[in-house]
């Protein structure tokens, strides 16, 4: 099958609005052609001028070619913008689409992928990538148009009236395609891509480091801390100047020969006039010099049109590599799950496909039983709760909730089965009746209100100036971590799904608040399945079951009673943590 080319592929984005784009370019091409109209009047002007010289009072055609050269300036001119118009209608409509396809595939991937690929250099390929096709389309190309219609037009005229001078005029056109074609083709395009993936790093890194400056100030660490995000800055800065520096050399050839026509022509003129000048030869002459500085316009246009191509060619490699992403299987025929048992039988997982996370681990949570993934940290305690969530698909084996396979179970109903609770939630800039009710759309108000008690939400929306219809994050209206936890809550209750998932959810939570998380955890997880993630074991100790992993396996399981006579590795990490709370700071003059 023939690969589309980027026009045809921008285009099966436009739907009704393709034939304004082909509208465009044709407005464009008109206007170019009556652009070089006034020339032609011009040249008349030029013409009476000399025949009537030193008698100027006998020019009876001045005023009329003079009005003649407005009028068909500014007709191209309203015809250009005609043209821009179609053109904006159209490229604002494909961008539209691109988006609008990219954030449905986006959603349709599996959680997990969409985080591994970063969500700054996601943001970034969404936005930008879209908006280089909407600049190409609604500029470049029926500045296109025009760039090849004025050639046929200038051709046309530079040799109706002197061809000698014509060719002459040619020769810079002639040099600087010589010296354009070494600044563009495929080492360009090679270095094209280069600049976008240097800014790509940069905007990727630069969300981390925001993310991160509260660890910053806390820890009162420097930028360096950031080295990622200052090495990012530094390979941008490494390789912008010497690209600069070795294209300095043909953009200064280049722009001495598009803008060099005078030279030539002066010294065509010289070895033309030897015998004599004639009014006639004056003429053509004065008329060159006036219309060839339109040949270096449309040189510069067909340079940065072709540099504007390998942008938008280098934009839909970028979003391609969004829409190639593999979504998560949708079953034909969806089943339900009739329970909260959750099964995981031989699962293996690897990021990478070479290393395994995960390592042939199976195991049984009964429904309404409460288990804990405690562990070293890059067990894979995380990587196992997601795929249980089917953030990710495992390489090989199964997972079951309710004795149905998570890939049997449509993407909406999988979600408001499981629930989960993170370390970090994050609330969107609305009210936090939105937020809450994002758990469940159709709720209503006192159904929210409720979840938001139950959460031990009272004491945030007693001190927020509209309760509940209070916007987080406008006019200075901010939640601690421990209170944006506490609304996180809020939102699972109200999904009251049946599997309930808490990673490290009293992680950010000062004392008081974490009183207040962990009596909502209570009303929260009654009668649920409870699968939680944590380091801090006295969280862990009066649960049903503790499965320790270690290096994507399973190291040993049971109940903290259990695993403290076996002495093991719980045995272990349980009495390392104890000795870690009892730590103090002694008082000078005392002895540690």
């Amino acid at each position: 099958m023939k690969k589309q080319s980027n026009l045809q592929r921008l285009l099966g984005y436009a739907g009704r609005h393709r034939y304004l784009t082909f509208a465009s370019w044709v407005l464009s091409a008109v206007s170019a052609l009556l652009a070089l109209v006034p020339y032609w009047y011009i040249w008349q002007i030029i013409r009476e001028v000399l025949e009537v010289a030193p008698d100027f009072g006998r020019a009876q055609g001045l005023v009329h070619n003079g009005w003649m050269a407005v009028l068909f300036a500014v007709i191209a001119v309203l015809v250009y913008i005609a043209g821009l118009m179609c053109s904006h209608l159209g490229a604002f409509r494909i961008a539209t689409n691109l988006r609008l396809a990219a954030l449905e595939h986006i959603v349709r991937l599996p959680l997990g992928a969409a985080e591994a690929f970063g969500s700054g250099r996601l943001r970034k390929i969404v936005n930008e990538s879209s908006a280089a096709t909407e600049t190409y389309l609604a500029h470049q190309l029926p500045d296109r148009a025009g760039a090849i219609a004025t050639p046929c037009g200038l051709l046309v005229l530079l040799f109706v009236f002197d061809w000698k001078l014509g060719l002459l005029s040619l020769v810079p056109v002639l040099l600087g395609f010589l010296i354009m074609m070494t600044m563009t083709g495929s080492r360009m395009q090679q270095k094209m891509k280069e600049y976008q993936n240097a800014l790509d790093d940069m905007s990727n890194e630069a969300v981390e480091y925001v993310r991160g400056i509260p660890v910053v100030k806390t820890f009162g660490q420097t930028i360096f801390s950031f080295r990622k995000f200052k090495g990012s800055i530094d390979r941008y800065q490494e390789w912008v100047i010497a690209y600069t520096k070795e294209l300095r050399a043909p953009m200064m050839f280049y722009t001495a020969a598009i803008n060099g026509v005078f030279v030539f022509l002066t010294a065509g003129a010289i070895l033309l006039t030897s015998g004599g000048v004639s009014p006639e030869f004056l003429l053509n002459l004065l008329f060159y010099i006036i219309i060839t500085p339109v040949i270096s316009v449309t040189l510069t246009r067909i340079m940065f049109q072709s540099e504007n191509a390998m942008i938008v060619d280098d934009a839909l490699q970028r979003i391609d590599s969004v829409l190639n992403l593999k979504p998560l299987e949708e079953t034909e025929h969806p089943r339900h799950p009739e329970n909260g048992t959750v099964e995981l039988s031989h699962i293996r997982f690897s990021y990478d496909g070479e290393k395994d996370v995960l390592k042939d681990i199976s195991l049984t949570i009964p429904t309404g039983q409460k288990v804990a993934f405690v562990g070293p940290s890059g067990g894979g305690k995380t990587t196992l709760a997601n795929v249980i969530s089917r953030f990710f698909d495992p390489q090989s084996g199964s997972v079951r909730i309710g004795g149905v396979d998570v890939k049997d179970i449509s993407k909406e109903e999988l979600m408001n089965t499981v629930s989960f609770v993170f370390q970090n939630s994050r609330l969107i800039k609305a009210s936090i009746l939105e937020n809450v009710r994002m758990g469940r759309p159709d709720a209503s108000r006192e159904e929210v209100l409720a979840a938001l008690e139950n959460a031990q939400c009272a004491d945030i929306l007693e001190k927020l100036p509209d309760g509940v219809d209070t916007v987080v994050g406008a006019k200075g209206v901010y939640l601690s971590g421990g209170e944006q936890q506490r609304i996180a809550i809020a939102r699972v209750m109200l999904k009251d799904a049946p599997v309930l998932i808490l990673d490290e959810a009293t992680a950010f939570a000062d004392p008081d608040n974490e009183v207040r998380v962990q009596a909502a955890f209570s009303r929260l997880s009654r009668g649920k399945t409870v699968i939680m993630i944590a380091h801090r074991l006295t969280t862990v100790a009066d649960v049903d079951r503790i499965y320790v992993i270690k290096d994507g396996a399973i190291e040993e399981s049971g109940t903290s009673r259990e695993l403290l006579e076996r002495g093991g590795l719980f045995s272990k990490m349980w009495n390392d943590y104890q000795t870690s709370v009892q730590w103090k700071v002694a008082k000078e003059g005392e002895r540690a």
